[in-house]
This record gives C-alpha cells, sequence and structure tokens, in this order.
C-alpha cells in the first residue's frame, strides 16, 4: 500500500514583510502544505526556486530589484521543470496580471482571498491545472485579451497541428469550460476530455490550460468576449 503524498513545496515571494510572513503561516498550517522559503523580491524568489525546487510559487507583480512578472518569466521559461507560478494582486483588474499570464503563470487570487480559496487555489495548480474555473477569472481573461492580444501576434500556423477535434476542445477550453462541462457538450466521456487537452497542450508546447488560453486569444481562434452558447453572460460555472 502506498503512503501519504509527499507536501507541496511552497515559496512565498513578496516585498511587504507582514504579507509573505501572514500567508508563509497560514499555509504552514496544512499538513499538505511545507513552505519552503519567502522572498522579499522578484530575483530572491527565481534564486530560491532554483535551489529548493518548490512545486508552486505564490508570486506578488510588484516588486523591488525584479518584478514578478520577470520572475515569472525566468522560472517558467527555464530549461527545467520549473514551479507551477499563483500569482498575488491587489486588484482584480490589476493591467499586469495578463503580462504574467503570458509569461508562464498558471492562475492568480487578490490578496484577500479566504485562507480555504487559497488552500484550494494552490491544490488546483500543484495538481497541474490552471486555476480558470472561476466565472471571475473567465470574466478578466476576456477583458485582458481584449486590451492586449492581437489575433495573429501567435502564429496561427500553429493550430495546423491539431485535429478537428482538439481544436474544438481548445476552443471550448478558452471559454472557460470545464472538462466536465466539455464532455457534456461533445457527448464524450471526461476522460477523452482530458486525452484531448493533453494532446493539444503536447502539441502547441503549453505548460498548462491558463497557457492554452493565452493561446486561442493570440491565434483568433477565440475572439475576446466570446463564451460558451447557452450560457448567460457572467454566469458561474455549472
Amino acid at each position: 500500500m502506498s503512503g501519504p503524498s509527499p507536501a507541496v513545496r511552497i515559496v512565498v515571494a513578496d516585498d511587504h514583510l507582514v504579507v509573505r510572513t501572514g500567508f508563509a503561516a497560514l499555509l504552514d498550517t496544512q499538513p499538505d502544505f511545507t513552505v519552503v522559503a519567502t522572498a522579499c523580491d522578484g530575483a530572491q524568489a527565481v534564486r530560491v526556486c532554483r535551489e529548493l525546487s518548490p512545486d508552486v510559487v505564490l508570486m506578488d507583480v510588484r516588486m523591488p530589484v525584479m518584478d514578478g512578472i520577470e520572475a515569472t518569466r525566468r522560472l517558467a521559461g527555464s530549461a527545467e521543470a520549473g514551479p507551477r507560478v499563483l500569482i498575488l494582486t491587489t486588484f482584480d483588474l490589476d493591467e499586469y496580471v495578463y503580462d504574467a499570464l503570458r509569461a508562464g503563470a498558471s492562475g492568480f487570487l487578490l490578496k484577500d482571498v479566504t485562507a480555504e480559496r487559497l488552500f484550494d487555489a494552490v491544490r488546483v495548480i500543484a495538481a497541474g491545472e490552471a486555476l480558470l474555473a472561476p466565472a471571475v477569472t473567465r470574466r478578466l481573461i476576456g477583458e485582458f485579451a481584449r486590451l492586449h492580444a492581437r489575433p495573429g501576434a501567435r502564429d496561427t500556423a500553429v493550430l495546423a497541428a491539431l485535429t478537428p477535434r482538439e481544436t474544438q476542445v481548445l476552443r471550448l477550453v478558452a471559454e472557460g469550460l470545464s472538462n466536465p462541462e466539455i464532455a457534456g457538450r461533445l457527448t464524450v466521456t471526461e476522460e477523452t476530455v482530458k486525452t484531448h487537452v493533453s494532446r493539444v497542450l503536447n502539441k502547441l508546447g503549453l505548460r498548462d490550460r491558463t497557457q492554452a488560453v493565452i493561446a486561442a486569444y493570440e491565434t483568433g481562434l477565440v475572439v475576446p468576449g466570446s463564451r460558451a452558447p447557452g450560457r448567460p453572460a457572467g454566469a458561474p460555472p455549472a
């Protein structure tokens, strides 16, 4: 019989002492989490992550020496598989969050998040999923895409590598549907959807669903502001 899963190793990066120590103390209350280090700026975050190889980094955006976007880019773009980055932001329409997602972040949270939502988010990110389920996140991704992404910013030829079904799945992922919702829409099993999503990520060289959403917007596959048919604007996920 296999033993318990190893604890999720976490680094907290924020230039405010109270914030980073507070998040670290909160995360350490969970038996399946271990905060291995904290960092006061992006450069220190990159150093400790390369030394300690954590699973997840809680990354502030605005920090001295090196901001969270550049730190995320360096960690996500390293030759070795880096940690998954969860961006912490004060404002839900922070202009930098989209740039952080493009740099390789797997999701973001507001700093006034509840403890339970924080714990859930870290577990989702650590499991290799993207933090894109909440309806507010879908709206924000769409807004960032409308403001920043331009069809053609990413070579549309990359989509030629996908089968028609994979392209359809990518479009639904980008519209904010979960795997069970996609399975219901396409009348296939959830495992089949997972297989399609995995193949899309592999073919396009993407880390996770967040990057798939960005790619869908940047290639023009999904038009900013579009949504899955049959769901009212702003409606929460089923």
